[in-house]
């Protein structure tokens, strides 16, 4: 058996020209792949919409039917940083069901991987920073409630700290949250993980490699999760709109290699997502993004 990967077509919504969020990148995700024979067809399994049950899990009832009925406020939606759209609740829908199945697919096989996700600034009532709904505290909430995984590891790797999962999960102690980001990026208002590593400015591969190393062994081991849901934003690139690290393509290749190699070699499944990425040269950082899929299948071959 190959590789599972997730996707689906509603993975992109459409946004009005010139926006600052680079949508078009989730099906240059699919495109690279494909052309790069990273994956074949029969790879891909597509995910259904999440429900409004599944969401719920973690957020709040009122907070989510207003989005989905266009009843947020102007100060919310601008807060979230998209327009409101029919189009755009069923591809936030969508992309938080891709998360879950690719969980669902980790725990049956040991490693897959979705192509959309970890939108880890939505609170339990409110989104932000281009985060509508958690799809990692969704996802660890759905295991937990299905009886698929007792205690679940979030190993955020984005460039931003994952503030909105670190609130959500802060009193369930199976449910850990690790996050290793810039210090001085968004947002600036940080939450408490359970475990934060804060990175200068500038931090390069070396360093970033050796911190990575200093802490996922140990948290591995204290915690036992049955599962580590994986948030491989590319985000910390040297080249990055947003992201004031300096890793290169190659750092965040070993980055990813890392993580998936010291999990599986002690069993423990892994499910990963895209995270963030931000580029005008959409072709570019699709491919960027493929990175996390590249590294997954060395592992998976590895450990066929």
């Amino acid at each position: 058996m190959a590789l599972p990967i997730v996707y689906n077509p509603d993975h992109v919504a459409p946004l009005p020209p010139g926006h600052r969020f680079p949508m078009g990148k989730f099906e240059k995700v699919y495109e690279w792949l494909v052309r790069d024979g990273v994956a074949t067809l029969d790879q891909f399994h597509c995910a259904s919409p999440a429900s409004f049950a599944e969401v719920t899990l973690a957020h709040d009832p009122a907070y989510v039917r207003a989005y989905t009925e266009g009843e947020l406020d102007e100060r919310s939606m601008r807060r979230i940083g998209f327009p409101w759209s029919e189009a755009l609740v069923r591809r936030t829908f969508t992309a938080l069901g891709s998360t879950l199945l690719a969980a669902e697919l980790a725990l049956e096989h040991g490693l897959a991987c979705s192509t959309a996700g970890g939108t880890h600034h939505a609170f339990h009532a409110a989104g932000s920073g281009y985060c509508i709904f958690n799809d990692l505290a969704v996802a660890a909430r759905w295991l937990q409630r299905r009886g698929l995984a007792q205690r679940a590891l979030i190993v955020d790797l984005d460039v931003h700290q994952g503030d909105g999962t670190a609130s959500i999960l802060r009193d369930d102690a199976e449910l850990v949250t690790f996050s290793m980001h810039c210090d001085a990026n968004f947002p600036f208002r940080k939450e408490v993980s359970d475990v934060d590593v804060a990175l200068p400015v500038g931090t390069e591969d070396t360093t970033y490699l050796a911190a990575l190393a200093a802490h996922l062994p140990d948290l591995l081991a204290q915690v036992r999760p049955d599962i580590v849901l994986y948030d491989a934003g590319v985000d910390p690139h040297r080249d990055d709109a947003l992201g004031k690290l300096a890793l290169s393509d190659d750092g965040l290749l070993r980055r990813d290699r890392y993580v998936l190699e010291t999990c599986m070699r002690r069993s423990i499944p892994v499910a990963t997502v895209i995270g963030g990425g931000y580029s005008r040269d959409i072709d570019l950082l699709g491919r960027r993004h493929t990175l996390i899929h590249r590294a997954a299948s060395e592992v998976w071959r590895q450990q066929a």
